[in-house]
């Protein structure tokens, strides 16, 4: 599968702060791209280097097959950004403002226009200021689909809002996007979990992992073991293997390459034969917290 933005060896620095060390990623063409990591971690920065806000310190990005750096103008009719802290004429009414940003756009549906602004619930006659946080994020994506884009770029879309407007606007986001690729920043997990295709870590400015949810999910487990009055390993532990813990007669740990061939055999070679084994599902919220956790361990 083709990709929509492939990012190669991109580093970013804020005078002596890296925010971005040799950044590599890649999103497939109309995937649902998460990309998740702690405060810091260099989101919002690679986010506008995609989007030719920032400039890359080296490196490059590239966007529909445009390098990043040439996005002006009509490239932009390929592309819908809606970000946390945008800004909307708040003396605009909403059907003023849509009207207004639609000259801006060859491309713009005026069918799907008003079926976007129905299916939102807009409140045509009122004035962006006097709208809620969640009901100006739905005009700000309305603005940015009805002209049908091939990318669409949200950063931290669901910062303060409610769980039910939340709810509400993914909803909206799965409805109006089609087949276009989506990028998402956030920081609900939980949120991200139950829609999107691919999840990419970012951490410290680099891509920890980057793959498909199913796959992620799938090699994740937290291992439970009844081993006896001896727990300790008879021989050397799996990289894989995250945060053990011992105690008198349980073995616990993160397996972060689980197989269900591979695994038993791993702890068979370890420990010897054990009294019972559980292997659960991890959620995204937990893997992201495992591997946090291992980051700064190493570190430490």
């Amino acid at each position: 599968m083709p990709n929509a933005v492939t990012i190669e060896n991109l580093t970013k620095r804020f005078r002596d702060v890296s925010a971005l060390n040799g950044l590599n990623m890649a999103i497939p063409e109309r995937s649902i791209f998460g990309l998740v990591g702690p405060n810091g971690a260099g989101k919002t920065t690679a986010i506008k280097i995609v989007m030719n806000i920032l400039h890359a310190t080296s490196g490059r990005a590239e966007v529909l097959s445009w390098d990043s750096r040439d996005l002006v103008g009509s490239a932009f009719c390929s592309i819908g950004y809606v970000s946390e802290n945008q800004k909307l004429p708040e003396w605009m009414r909403v059907t003023d403002f849509l009207a207004y940003v639609r000259n801006f756009y060859p491309t713009w549906d005026r069918e799907l226009e008003n079926d976007l602004v129905k299916r939102f619930d807009l409140p045509a006659k009122r004035k962006l200021k006097m709208l809620s946080r969640g009901m100006r994020m739905k005009v700000a994506l309305a603005s940015s689909l009805a002209y049908r884009p091939r990318l669409i770029v949200m950063d931290e879309p669901f910062s303060g809002l409610d769980p039910l407007v939340r709810d509400e606007l993914i909803e909206c986001i799965l409805r109006g996007t089609g087949e276009a690729t989506l990028l998402i920043s956030s920081h609900d997990l939980a949120e991200i979990e139950t829609f999107a295709t691919h999840i990419g870590y970012l951490e410290a400015g680099q891509l920890r992992f980057s793959e498909e949810l199913k796959s992620l999910a799938s090699r994740f487990r937290q291992i439970e073991l009844a081993v006896g009055d001896s727990p300790l390993p008879h021989g050397a532990m799996p990289e894989s293997w995250l945060h053990l813990d011992l105690s008198s007669s349980t073995v616990r740990f993160i397996e972060s390459r689980y197989d269900e061939g591979r695994t038993p055999s791993d702890i068979l070679q370890v420990f010897g034969d054990v009294r019972n084994a559980t292997y659960a599902p991890m959620s995204l919220r937990s893997i992201f917290l495992a591997v946090a956790r291992d980051t700064r361990e190493h570190k430490a």
